[in-house]
């Protein structure tokens, strides 16, 4: 693919220069959903699957974007001078706005780029195609520039900036970091409330990981997604007139119990709720992988998945209909949504005799109840963010 890619820009762009060429990978959250805003735990891993890129330096201030999945928009141009969003800009707002974080922060860009990129994560299927093309965009700067002295923790926090800050998206840190500081079989356990991390391996004997595209596409920023923060941070004022605490991951189980009363809108309860006690299944989670328990594992994704449809209300009933018939199917350890919800993607993990069949019989039992047609990913899991060669 990125040969083809290589073509594609030579054929835009024309053959001349030095050409460099990066990959960002997507991720998939095993477990702790919603909670990388809330203060809490995080068990995300990155994928193979991500987002290449072919780039070369311009002379001018100019930008000009090519993407291979949005072929039908042609070359997009811009300039260094003009780093604030617009709708016609399409995909290329992730870039832009990466670049003006950096601008924001001192990194002076000075001079332009062609950029042409190619992804083969499914657009609005949870796997953080946005993450990965913030990531991308952030090591190409600091290759590019030479911005050494920028970390890849740090390349995550300004992707994470230009989405809530340029792209108007309220996004937690989880999806940058996977993408940023992913390790070939191994998940992170990172704690969102300082950025503390371990890599955790997982090595599943006899099962794989399946991720099922439900084919029903949400778009994050026009979402709920923003009123969960809203309902998130009401309940945590509320709490914090009842007890000392700076997060809602600050809170075990029985510590909610003990003030959840404070809370004083229903609504912002269940919300609080969730966040509180995935945080607490996250922990939990890790911990039953370490000791190689991994059916303590997928009973704690179940749970996450029947909190994020009760407590949270992030699922649909596509997503729903794919969870209700793997986790009634034998030989599947666990399943559930993965990602910020309203549709996208459900993670699993399922014994590797029943694969084949996970994927015939719901796949044909899904197709039958919504008419859309499921996608299946058995996927692997992958290193982050780097730079690839000197094409």
């Amino acid at each position: 693919m990125l040969n083809k890619l290589i073509q594609e820009f030579q054929k835009l762009y024309g053959a001349e220069g030095e050409l460099r060429t990066y990959f960002a990978p997507g991720r998939v959250n095993l477990i702790g959903e919603h909670t990388d805003y809330n203060g809490g735990h995080v068990f995300p891993c990155a994928l193979t699957l991500g987002t290449y890129a072919v780039v070369r330096d311009r002379e001018d201030r100019g930008l000009r974007f090519y993407s291979m999945n949005f072929g039908s928009l042609g070359v997009l141009e811009t300039s260094l001078d003009d780093l604030v969003p617009h709708k016609e800009a399409s995909w290329t707002n992730y870039p832009k706005g990466v670049m003006w974080a950096f601008e924001k922060r001192g990194f002076h860009l000075t001079h332009g780029l062609d950029i042409a990129i190619f992804g083969d994560i499914p657009a609005g299927s949870g796997l953080s195609s946005s993450a990965s093309l913030e990531v991308l965009t952030g090591i190409i700067l600091k290759d590019t520039f030479g911005f050494d002295q920028v970390s890849m923790p740090e390349i995550a926090l300004i992707g994470q900036d230009s989405e809530n800050n340029f792209n108007g998206c309220n996004c937690g840190i989880m999806d940058q970091f996977a993408s940023a500081m992913g390790r070939k079989d191994h998940a992170i356990f990172l704690d969102t409330s300082t950025l503390e991390y371990q890599y955790a391996p997982v090595l599943l004997e006899d099962a794989k990981i399946v991720i099922t595209n439900s084919k029903v596409k949400h778009s994050l920023v026009n979402s709920a997604y923003n009123d969960r923060r809203r309902e998130c941070e009401t309940a945590l004022s509320d709490l914090q007139t009842a007890t000392q605490i700076k997060t809602l991951g600050d809170l075990s189980n029985e510590d909610f119990e003990s003030f959840q009363s404070a809370i004083k809108d229903p609504v912002c309860l269940k919300r609080a709720r969730h966040a509180v006690h995935e945080n607490q299944r996250t922990i939990q989670a890790v911990e039953a992988l370490k000791n190689n328990d991994i059916a303590l594992f997928g009973k704690l994704m179940n749970a996450s998945h029947e909190s994020l449809k009760t407590d949270y209300e992030v699922s649909c009933p596509e997503i729903d209909l794919l969870v209700d018939l793997a986790q009634s199917m034998p030989g599947v350890i666990g399943s559930r949504i993965t990602g910020g919800g309203f549709g996208g993607c459900t993670v699993s993990i399922v014994k590797n005799d029943t694969v084949d069949r996970f994927v015939k019989e719901i796949g044909s039992a899904y197709q039958k109840e919504t008419g859309h047609e499921a996608e299946f990913y058995i996927v692997e899991i992958g290193d982050g963010a780097r730079k690839l060669q000197e094409a």
